[in-house]
């Protein structure tokens, strides 16, 4: 009974602390590019400043997920949690908007420490036969976070004033800051591995399949994701919504993505994982494809619904999916990568698809953006179907 205590208090703690730090980061989420603006910045800026932290979070969440393996999982989550308040500080003494996106490179940096930290411990936490379930809840409470921080930040910014708004979020990161540093292991199990045979085995995470398949399937995913947020407000507009009718499509999307990750989770321990993750990319292809064949709030809404179910079904399988197929050594990197995967991902997806949707328009460039998410599920399949194959000859992709 002491040790279910323990288990599941650890992972209780777990994530509250996801939650807290997602909360505190993402209140200045609506509030950053008003701040922004009132230092001069037009939306090709505030686009740069976004776009600073989303590269800096893709390109440094592997070096992040290899320090969560060699260094233990404490010192880069805590590092990172006082990275993303170092920036919310920082963006209080800018002057220029020059000087918000270089700030803005601690909040990459500091989620690229912290995510594949916590995603390892997450599977560490609990056994196998139950990380569906660890993930369903692990991420309805950080994007519950991100959906009621940027609320209430938006709140704060009307009654606080909008600097002030970011000195909370760098002063209530301290919280989460320590309960990481008290609830995580300071000791990987890989503290005696020689630095060589850890790249080594980092290396050999490129031959299993699973992995592939799952980074893979990532990439699809966020690429779709990425085109909604970006230019679901665009086209919205040019369909004559208000500002408070996006909204509530984007909130369409967020409820059905938080309230359907524990049921996913229970779902993936239970029947087959890969089927969850193929459901998913479907459902985010259907929902983007849809997306410009509309332009009343309530079919948008409905779009976004199919959008949101998707994102639970192929994240919650894909983390679990993850953290199956790779030994606890190899968690941190899996993760860092799975990491690196959602943020390039949806960056790629707002470039790519804002140069073609300016040539062929928003319903067009929406369906390219499902097409890719069709294409996605079908290198997901040949890629487990080939790890399926080499097992039962004897091979081993791991």
């Amino acid at each position: 009974m002491n040790g279910f205590l323990r288990r599941y208090g650890l992972f209780f703690l777990l994530c509250l602390t996801g939650f807290a730090t997602f909360f505190c980061s993402y209140l200045r989420i609506p509030v950053l590019p008003l701040y922004a603006a009132s230092l001069g910045a037009g939306p090709a800026q505030v686009g740069i400043i976004n776009g600073a932290f989303m590269l800096t979070a893709g390109m440094l969440s592997i070096p992040g997920g290899l320090l969560a393996d060699r260094l233990g999982r404490r010192r880069p989550a805590v590092c990172g949690i006082l990275a993303i308040a170092a920036s919310s500080f920082l963006i209080t003494q800018c002057a220029t908007p020059g000087q918000m996106a270089a700030a803005y490179l601690f909040f990459g940096a500091g989620l690229a420490a912290f995510v594949p930290s916590m995603l390892s411990q997450i599977a560490d936490s609990l056994p196998p036969e139950r990380l569906g379930q660890a993930y369903g809840w692990y991420s309805t409470g950080t994007y519950a976070a991100m959906t009621l921080g940027p609320a209430a930040g938006g709140y704060l910014g009307k009654s606080l004033g909008l600097p002030h708004v970011f000195y909370l979020s760098a002063a209530l990161l301290l919280l989460p800051a320590l309960a990481a540093g008290i609830i995580l292991p300071s000791s990987p199990a890989s503290r005696k591995t020689n630095p060589r045979d850890l790249v080594a085995a980092s290396v050999s995470l490129l031959h299993n399949r699973t992995l592939l398949a799952c980074l893979t399937a990532t990439l699809g995913a966020s690429i779709c994701f990425g085109a909604f947020l970006s230019f679901l407000p665009l086209y919205a507009k040019g369909k004559g919504l208000d500002s408070a009718q996006v909204g509530l499509v984007f909130a369409a999307q967020a409820l059905t993505n938080v309230v359907s990750r524990i049921p996913v989770g229970f779902v993936a321990d239970r029947t087959d994982r890969s089927g969850l993750v193929s459901a998913g990319l479907l459902c985010l292809a259907v929902g983007l494809s849809a997306l410009g064949g509309f332009d009343s709030p309530s079919a948008l809404a409905a779009c976004a619904v199919v959008l949101g179910m998707g994102m639970a079904l192929s994240f919650t399988a894909i983390g679990a999916l993850i953290a199956e197929a790779v030994s606890p050594l190899r968690r941190g990197l899996a993760m860092g990568m799975f990491n690196s995967c959602v943020y390039l991902g949806m960056m790629g997806g707002s470039l790519s698809l804002g140069s073609l949707i300016r040539t062929i328009g928003y319903p067009s460039g929406f369906a390219a953006g499902g097409a890719a998410a069709v294409v996605t599920v079908l290198l997901f399949f040949r890629l487990m179907g080939t790890r399926s194959r080499q097992q039962a000859t004897g091979g081993d992709f791991q």
